[in-house]
């Protein structure tokens, strides 16, 4: 059974942890849904991001939901599996795990939520937009509108990151080569644009996050502003002073929301508050 207080609501959905805030108002009146995925980096757990970006001021209920690998999922070995194979070991399988589970996970909220019919809007933060981005490109799933930050938009790019850091190289094979490219949405940006009721989608990046993440930014909101017939439905914000995480680490318990992520809670509300769609549209739309 979810644990409740008056603002949150803490359990799982179909296997998947989450936490959930509660809009303002009538807590049983049906409420659009903003459903989240949080970072590897910190914050790095389902509640640790509610705290760092909880959007109060959207009218909607925020489910925050738990990444595979981390939080009240936490597997032995998983970093080092990750260190040893950034690609096989870490990002593949933590994306495709978290993308085929979102569905059932979806219907089980609807089931203890008082929701909404419609579009929902979803949030992904590092590789958390990458399960964003993959659920937008290759799930049947209404989405109204999106925000990204500092999104893992390539998973050459996490590949680069990972052996910058740990001064190695990364002996790409088939079934690597064959992973990243399925994870590059820069490339896959049609299957976003293309989408019969494409979304709003909003990419915040930091001003200090690493350089190649945010020349992936700029490239995506180029590519799917190329099929977009309206391009301000697509945004890049920059966030001043911004590196990779929003939370101190470690970022596993929630903590203080900083100034920085409130910032970029002001700018992921304002998007939501404008694009956030309420009406239902046919369960066939994607």
């Amino acid at each position: 059974m979810p644990a409740n207080d008056d603002a949150t609501i803490t359990g799982w959905a179909a296997g998947v942890p989450f936490t959930a805030l509660r809009p303002a108002g009538d807590p049983d009146r049906p409420a659009p849904l903003v459903v989240t995925w949080h970072m590897m980096d910190a914050p790095r757990s389902d509640a640790a991001f509610a705290a760092a970006l909880p959007l109060a001021a959207v009218p909607a209920w925020r489910v925050h939901l738990g990444m595979p690998l981390v939080g009240r999922r936490p597997v032995e070995g998983a970093y080092e599996a990750a260190l040893a194979d950034p690609v096989l070991g870490y990002v593949d399988p933590v994306v495709r795990q978290a993308t085929d589970e979102f569905p059932a996970a979806l219907d089980a909220l609807r089931e203890q939520l008082p929701l909404r019919d419609g579009p929902i809007g979803i949030v992904g933060a590092s590789l958390g937009g990458t399960v964003a981005l993959n659920v937008l490109a290759r799930l049947p799933v209404q989405v109204s509108a999106v925000a990204l930050v500092n999104p893992a938009i390539r998973a050459r790019t996490v590949v680069e990151i990972f052996t910058a850091a740990a001064g190695t190289s990364y002996p790409w094979g088939e079934q690597a080569r064959a992973a990243a490219a399925r994870l590059d949405f820069v490339t896959h940006a049609g299957l976003i644009s293309g989408r019969s009721l494409p979304p709003a989608v909003l990419v915040v990046s930091g001003e200090l996050d690493y350089p190649t993440s945010r020349g992936d930014a700029h490239e995506l909101v180029l590519a799917l502003q190329a099929g977009y017939p309206d391009t301000g439905r697509v945004r890049l914000s920059t966030i001043a002073g911004l590196e990779h995480p929003l939370a101190e680490p470690p970022g596993v318990d929630p903590a203080p929301q900083t100034p920085l992520a409130k910032a970029v809670d002001s700018v992921v509300s304002d998007w939501f508050q404008t694009n956030l769609s309420t009406d239902t549209v046919p369960t066939n739309a994607m």
